[in-house]
């Protein structure tokens, strides 16, 4: 059952950024912290990379198709959160399309990405607990030994983030990009060392 592991580690990496971007958005929002744009464009393009391009895939192929098979027990949980994987692209776009438009001075930039990353995080968050609470406990329920070594393989094959997997054709290592975030970020979310740097 590594897979299981490996799944609830990643929610709680994403949970963290997730966490974090909010936070500071608070903090900038109270006047208590300048904004750090290059740290909020890379944690956007690690919501973007990780978890979007890699995680959900993995969930996809390695337990909800295999529950598919073996019950119908979940599938309208499944249906939605298979649709939810399907807008990957067009959430990052959203979220994109706010921080440019922050980052490029509009008089009301602040608060669509202030709007636009609160309706990320509210999704997500509604997202992982309806996995976590009905999806999980039914593929622990029905998998079968042969189904739980597939998973474990296939999770393995694309480790967690804090594992230091690297990206479809980028040279993004995973961990060091976490540890990055979590060095530029302000305390008490960071290590306060801001503000983030580009290789």
């Amino acid at each position: 059952m590594e897979a299981m592991r490996i799944i609830m580690d990643e929610h709680q990496s994403l949970a963290a950024i997730i966490h974090a971007i909010r936070l500071m958005i608070h903090e900038i929002g109270a006047g208590k912290l300048q904004p750090d744009f290059k740290l909020f464009a890379a944690m956007v393009r690690y919501l973007d990379a990780y978890p979007e391009k890699r995680h959900h895939p993995k969930e996809d192929a390695f337990l909800f198709a295999p529950l598919k098979a073996r019950t119908t027990e979940g599938d309208a949980a499944l249906a939605r959160l298979e649709a939810e994987h399907a807008q990957a692209e067009a959430r990052i776009a959203t979220l994109q399309a706010a921080l440019t438009r922050y980052t490029d001075g509009a008089p009301d930039g602040f608060a669509r990405f202030s709007a636009a990353f609160d309706a990320y995080a509210d999704f997500y968050r509604n997202h992982m607990l309806l996995e976590e609470r009905e999806i999980l406990p039914l593929v622990k329920k029905h998998f079968t030994a042969d189904d739980w070594a597939a998973a474990d393989a296939g999770f393995a094959a694309t480790p967690d983030p804090m594992g230091g997997t690297r990206s479809t054709g980028s040279d993004d290592d995973f961990r060091r990009i976490f540890s990055k975030l979590v060095a530029a970020a302000p305390a008490p979310i960071g290590l306060g060392a801001g503000p983030y740097r580009d290789d």
